[in-house]
């Protein structure tokens, strides 16, 4: 295994080396089976699960391994085992809140330099959820990238990419077919050796079948869709990566139709751009946009410069964000209670040795 080439960077490498010990490696998560992983490692691929004190001291979802992530290992190569002792610093995460009522975080894929946000040209089609995508994205540390696929479906786009432009503002758009090949060449660029790309999208964009044309093998399964709406069923069911023949690394998801935020404060700011500039002209600075005297935003609504679908779902982000914050300062106070629970045992356990 050559790490640079499975994304190894200058910055992990100062991170191992301050923990570093004999009989200690480090190796790459590719899959994710409950609390089983499998990792690329200099002695191959081996699988590897968590150490009791890992599990002992992690009280947070997000601090345990993703598909993405670099851990620091004890293999038992004859085995073909290893623990994982310890998950090394991300420089990137992408994230949404676990399904269900508690507030979770789920990291969706790790260390990953460009997201490719797959949306179909078909009746899939939604310009609102390529903006929470994009909310996403952005947050992650991620640099976002817009594929839309199916192009044979549809061959006249001008009006559908006029669409994206209109809330992606800066970010790279790519008409593409996993079917036909027709623009693949454009995103190869990308896909360069020691990078890693994420596919993420809803069920039935397209993200197995374009997995398949970088990999130019059949790896993963694909399906059509409903024929009633063009939506998909859930192909993909666990999130993988995989290394390219030309060198790149490649993640591929399921699909993702509700999309719960975390805290995308920054990604709802860089998603909407417009409306935040457009805000710094209200009035009152801590202007809601709801009827105050002097809004700016309400302005551009009604000399119809701003989309009234657009402020709606981005007051719509917002309310989503207050909510979680509210909940996640809740779950960190009980956090740090589990904690201090946790070392006052432990001291406790000592003094009796």
């Amino acid at each position: 295994m050559n790490k640079w080439t499975w994304g190894w960077t200058p910055a992990l490498e100062e991170a191992f080396d301050q923990i570093k010990e004999d009989g200690l490696a480090v190796g790459r998560v590719t899959l994710q089976h409950k609390r089983l992983y499998r990792l690329q490692t200099e002695y191959g691929e081996l699988l590897a699960e968590l150490t009791g004190k890992f599990r002992y001291e992690t009280t947070r979802v997000e601090e345990y391994p993703a598909v993405g992530d670099w851990v620091v290992i004890r293999p038992r190569v004859a085995e073909g085992r290893a623990s994982i002792e310890a998950v090394l610093p991300r420089f990137s995460r992408f994230s949404r809140k676990v399904a269900g009522r508690t507030w979770e975080e789920q990291i969706v894929a790790a260390n990953v330099d460009t997201v490719f946000l797959v949306n179909a040209l078909n009746q899939d089609f939604n310009v609102r959820r390529i903006e929470r995508y994009l909310t996403l994205a952005w947050e992650s540390g991620a640099q976002p990238v817009i594929v839309l696929n199916k192009a044979d479906l549809y061959p006249d786009v001008i009006d559908k990419v006029a669409q994206v432009e209109a809330v992606a503002l800066g970010v790279p758009i790519h008409v593409v077919s996993g079917l036909t090949g027709k623009g693949l060449d454009e995103l190869m660029a990308y896909l360069q050796p020691g990078k890693t790309v994420a596919l993420l999208g809803s069920s039935g964009v397209g993200k197995s079948t374009l997995t398949n044309c970088f990999l130019g093998t059949e790896q993963q399964e694909v399906q059509a869709v409903r024929a009633g709406d063009d939506k998909g069923k859930h192909t993909t069911t666990y999130r993988e990566l995989f290394l390219l023949p030309q060198g790149g690394c490649l993640i591929d998801t399921p699909g993702m139709r509700g999309i719960k935020l975390v805290d995308q404060e920054h990604g709802v700011q860089e998603t909407f751009e417009e409306i935040e500039q457009l805000a710094l002209s209200c009035r009152f600075t801590d202007c809601q946009h709801q009827g105050e005297p002097g809004c700016a935003v309400e302005l551009a609504l009604a000399e119809g410069r701003l989309a009234p679908k657009r402020l709606a779902n981005y007051r719509k982000l917002l309310r989503e964000l207050a909510y979680y914050e509210r909940k996640e300062n809740r779950q960190l106070a009980h956090a740090e209670k589990e904690i201090w629970k946790k070392r006052s045992r432990q001291a406790k356990i000592h003094a009796r040795k």
